[in-house]
């Protein structure tokens, strides 16, 4: 009788592990590619590893402290506002 409670999903927590197997892949791939650019680039892509490590760490703590409902809300103002701000600039660019 094991009492395991339930993974508490949120977007941030899927963002980050998406870009994390996605990096992880994509960087293999590109090291074990002929051309010494491409193997570079997969070395280099690597690097980005500690910012979805660290997203992933900050949302676990946020939901073990204040919920998954309320870090959900929160998230998700976030999320659109990023949103908003690409579609700003995109914008702006397309009127230069």
């Amino acid at each position: 009788m094991s009492t395991s409670k339930p993974l508490k999903i949120t977007g941030f927590f899927t963002l980050s592990l998406l870009t994390l197997f996605g990096l992880i892949i994509s960087s293999l791939i590109m090291i074990n590619q002929l051309g010494m650019n491409q193997r570079l680039q997969g070395w280099v892509n690597l690097l980005w590893l500690p910012l979805p490590l660290l997203i992933l760490i900050v949302d676990r703590i946020c939901v073990r402290k204040f919920g998954t409902k309320s870090v959900n809300k929160i998230q998700w103002y976030i999320l659109v506002t990023l949103i908003l701000l690409v579609v700003l600039n995109y914008v702006r660019l397309l009127t230069e």
